[in-house]
């Protein structure tokens, strides 16, 4: 019961087979002593260690995804109010929220300010057909693809060009500048409903090292808004030669740029630093899957398509990224092992190093308060000794039972993300 417990409510765990050895330990000498205790995979009640699966998708495991989502949240509001690591100070920096949309590939089905979508119908928000193509025959399915293939590539040059762009308008030299500021961000990656990829980024100029140092005195946020804009609009990418057209990867026209303002809802207009970290962390746990009803992992044959419920279009969205993964000119790309994913195979949630903590941080502080809570302070003085191997994933039918009868153990859900 306590094994289960510690999942913190994960469905599928990864089951490892092993043993594990506790030493006393010599603090003076660093010499092993006695062994105080030992452990193996064997006398566990479910016949193996589980361990949690700790995958970021609410389609596989909505307990593990739930603890990533409120990871993405305080880490996200760390690098927007301080905390974790990151001072306070960070606050009066120049932020903004800035979202970045992929290029058309070809009319589709919509919700316009007017009402009607240009197939003269009225559409009802969550029908199954927005974001599907008016004419899927006519809708450009390998460019859609590629997009998605190169935009991780494209974020990168637009980051290169911002810091070009903040240089320029502040009147220094591109190499000068890391002298006087730093640009720092977290983004996420989200799917449309036409399964484009588009990037919600929390962009703050710090000072040269980051958010410990105040930015200089020509940063604002309309600055780095205009920085911003000026490099989304020079940022491209080049991909490849198809049907004897070069293809220029580039953001869609849609740029949204807002300055983030108030530290908490206020009941007004401005954007916050809550909203904007809910905003982000909601995305973190989505993938094609919950825009697009596209998978949620990789496919070993196109052939698996056939006993998938998937619509029309993700189906040609799938089918073409196994497609063009076929070709020798691409297979830098990667294709068919992301076809699942519509082509892309960036990291959902990026950020620079000196944003604030890392995701890892916070798992390693969850684990060793955990510890803490379990653990006598004289098992300070031991040392271990283990070894484990993979034995599979999931639970049985006895323990799944159990599991959802049982509350997960304190520690194990991630904090809270209110109060």
């Amino acid at each position: 019961m306590n094994q289960l417990s510690g999942l913190g409510g994960c469905t599928h765990p990864i089951r490892l087979s092993g043993h594990r050895n506790e030493y006393t330990l010599d603090t003076t000498t660093g010499e092993l002593g006695a062994l105080v205790h030992h452990m193996t995979s064997d006398t566990l009640p479910a016949g193996h260690l589980l361990v949690r699966c700790n995958n970021r998708r609410v389609t596989r495991c909505p307990a593990c995804a739930e603890t990533y989502r409120r990871d993405t949240f305080h880490l996200i509001t760390a690098g927007l109010r301080g905390g974790k690591g990151t001072p306070e100070t960070v606050a009066a920096h120049p932020r903004v929220f800035a979202t970045f949309t992929a290029p058309g590939f070809g009319p589709v089905h919509n919700r316009p300010a007017s009402g009607r979508c240009r197939c003269g119908t009225t559409h009802p928000a969550g029908a199954p057909e927005l974001g599907t193509p008016l004419d899927p025959d006519a809708y450009d399915y390998e460019a859609a693809v590629l997009w998605n293939a190169h935009a991780g590539a494209l974020w990168r040059r637009f980051s290169i060009y911002l810091r070009r762009e903040i240089a320029k308008r502040a009147g220094l030299t591109q190499r000068s500048f890391r002298d006087h500021a730093r640009v720092s961000f977290a983004k996420v990656a989200e799917y449309q409903k036409r399964g484009a990829i588009h990037f919600h980024a929390v962009i703050r100029l710090d000072g040269p090292n980051g958010g410990t140092t105040s930015p200089p005195a020509w940063a604002t946020a309309e600055l780095l808004t205009d920085a911003i804009r000026a490099a989304a609009a020079r940022a491209s990418v080049t991909g490849p030669v198809m049907d004897g057209r070069r293809h220029t990867f580039t953001f869609g026209r849609q740029l949204d740029v807002r300055t983030i303002r108030g530290a908490d809802f206020t009941g007004g207009t401005d954007l916050t630093d809550r909203a904007v970290a809910a905003y982000i962390a909601k995305y973190a746990t989505k993938g094609a899957e919950t825009a697009t009803g596209a998978l949620d992992r990789p496919l070993r044959f196109l052939a698996e398509l056939a006993n998938v419920h998937l619509s029309d279009h993700a189906r040609r969205m799938i089918r073409t990224a196994w497609t063009l993964g076929a070709r020798r000119d691409l297979e830098h790309l990667r294709l068919r092992a992301w076809a699942h994913m519509l082509g892309f195979r960036g990291h959902f949630s990026t950020k620079t190093r000196h944003y604030s903590t890392t995701l890892g941080a916070l798992r390693d502080a969850r684990a060793a308060w955990r510890r803490a809570q379990s653990a006598p302070a004289e098992q300070e003085t031991t040392h271990v000794i283990a070894h484990w191997a993979f034995a599979g994933t999931g639970l049985t039918p006895a323990e799944e039972w159990l599991t959802a009868t049982i509350n997960p153990a304190p520690g194990t859900e991630g904090e809270p993300t209110h109060g």
